[in-house]
C-alpha cells in the first residue's frame, strides 16, 4: 500500500503518476511494486528490490509508456473491498495496523489497481507529463527519481 505523509508538498498528480510507474515496473520487470517511496510536488522517488540499474533504453521505454498511459485519459476511481476479499488480489502487508476491515482500492482504468489511502487525480490526463530524472543501484535497491515537467 502506498503510504501518504501529510505535508505541504503532497501532490495528487505525482502520487497518481507513482501508481502508474509501479504498474509499469511490474509489467516490464516482474519484480513487484516499490517497497519505499517519497512523493513530493517537485520530484519524487521510488525504491525497488532489483538486481541492477536500468539502461538508458529502459528509462526511455518507461518514460514513453507512462506518458502514453497518461495521455489515454484513464479514469482514476476508488472501490472498497472487505479485507478477506482484498487479500486474494493484493499484497496487504504494507497496510497500517489500523487499516480496518474495509480496504480502499485505487483503480487507474484497467491499467492498475492498488490499496491506497492517498488523494489522486480524477483522470490520468491531469498528471500532464512524466520524466525519470535519474536512477541508481546500490545493495539490491534500484532508486528511480522522477518529476512531472510542465510544458
Amino acid at each position: 500500500m502506498d503510504e501518504v505523509k501529510s505535508n505541504k508538498d503532497y501532490n495528487p498528480e505525482m502520487h497518481s503518476a507513482e501508481h502508474i510507474l509501479n504498474q509499469t515496473m511490474v509489467r516490464m520487470f516482474n519484480k513487484g511494486r516499490s517497497f519505499s517511496n517519497h512523493i513530493e510536488k517537485k520530484k519524487s522517488k521510488c525504491d525497488y528490490h532489483f538486481d541492477r540499474n536500468l539502461t538508458e533504453e529502459e528509462i526511455e521505454t518507461i518514460n514513453k509508456r507512462l506518458n502514453e498511459i497518461i495521455q489515454q485519459d484513464l479514469p482514476v476511481t476508488e472501490a472498497f473491498l472487505k479485507r478477506n476479499e482484498a487479500i486474494n488480489y493484493f499484497k496487504l502487508s504494507q497496510l497500517p495496523d489500523d487499516a480496518g476491515d474495509t480496504i480502499r482500492i485505487i483503480k487507474i482504468g484497467d491499467y492498475d489497481a492498488c490499496p491506497c489511502s492517498g488523494v489522486h487525480v480524477s483522470s490520468t490526463k491531469e498528471i500532464g507529463a512524466f520524466q525519470i530524472i535519474s536512477t541508481s543501484f546500490e545493495d539490491g535497491v534500484l532508486r528511480v527519481r522522477f518529476k512531472l515537467p510542465k510544458d
